[in-house]
């Protein structure tokens, strides 16, 4: 029996929304370039073989589908953080306003150490780290191997790290 293509693509949405964030950096960008993604799924779904490769297959039309929409555009947009930034401080809950600029100006130096790194170095790090997925599941959702997992996660790390020093968000001794 063949599977559901809604169900799998169901399935397997909200880590792809994760690996287009990483490359679009704006929501609205990655519902354009979702939507796009499982227009040309559901026009190929008979390409697939093998249940079990549905999701390196989508990772891969996914990631075309964004270099097509940045190609299309012309241009990388700017983040989209834009409503937290200008929300005001909770005032209650005992929150000090200082330090809520604080974290929020630390929050927006990572935002920018992380925009500053590879797309795949970006990706890497938030599915491993927003997901909370294992090397084995994001080896198996990008079609590599664990052991390219380590080695690309271990590398997105020390170029964050270094991002993070640049910006003094971080001391070299941490």
């Amino acid at each position: 029996m063949k599977p559901d293509p809604a169900a799998l693509l169901q399935q397997h949405e909200r880590w792809l929304r994760t690996a287009l964030y990483a490359r679009l950096h704006g929501p609205a960008e990655v519902d354009d370039v979702m939507q796009e993604t499982v227009t040309a799924a559901l026009e190929n779904w008979q390409q697939i073989r093998d249940p079990s490769a549905v999701g390196p297959w989508l990772y891969k039309i996914a990631i075309r589908q964004a270099l097509l929409y940045r190609r299309k555009q012309g241009r990388i947009r700017k983040l989209h953080d834009n409503v937290q930034q200008n929300a005001p401080p909770p005032s209650e809950g005992g929150t000090n306003p200082l330090d809520w600029l604080l974290a929020e100006e630390r929050n927006e130096m990572v935002r920018q150490a992380m925009s500053q790194l590879p797309r795949r170095d970006a990706e890497i790090l938030l599915l491993k780290y927003t997901e909370q997925w294992s090397y084995r599941e994001i080896g198996e959702r990008l079609g590599i191997s664990t052991s390219a997992v380590e080695a690309r996660l271990h590398r997105a790390r020390a170029r964050l790290r270094q991002q993070l020093v640049a910006r003094e968000v971080i001391s070299t001794g941490t």
